[in-house]
């Protein structure tokens, strides 16, 4: 696999922004929770979209609750972010 400067820069920024200062495993750690942070925030993004669809599919609340994992109100919640969203 062959990375392109701009790819590298990139890494080496998003690495920089996380690691505060800090140096060794502690600066290490820190990019690894800052980078695993926005992976999970992209995922919710994702999800909560695709409850969305489901929903609008016809999948009921508790349905998706289930697959999910998540509770009841929160799903709720999710569906209807995009009612408001519309209004």
């Amino acid at each position: 696999m062959s990375y392109t400067e701009t790819d590298v820069f990139a890494a080496t920024a998003a690495m920089d922004k996380y690691r505060g200062g800090e140096d060794g495993e502690v600066g290490a750690a820190l990019v690894v929770v800052g980078l695993s942070s926005e992976r999970v925030g992209k995922e919710a993004r994702i999800r909560d979209d695709m409850i969305r669809v489901a929903h609008r599919a016809g999948a009921s609340i508790r349905q998706l609750s289930e697959v999910s994992g998540l509770g009841r109100k929160t799903v709720t919640a999710i569906v209807a972010s995009t009612i408001a969203s519309r209004d």
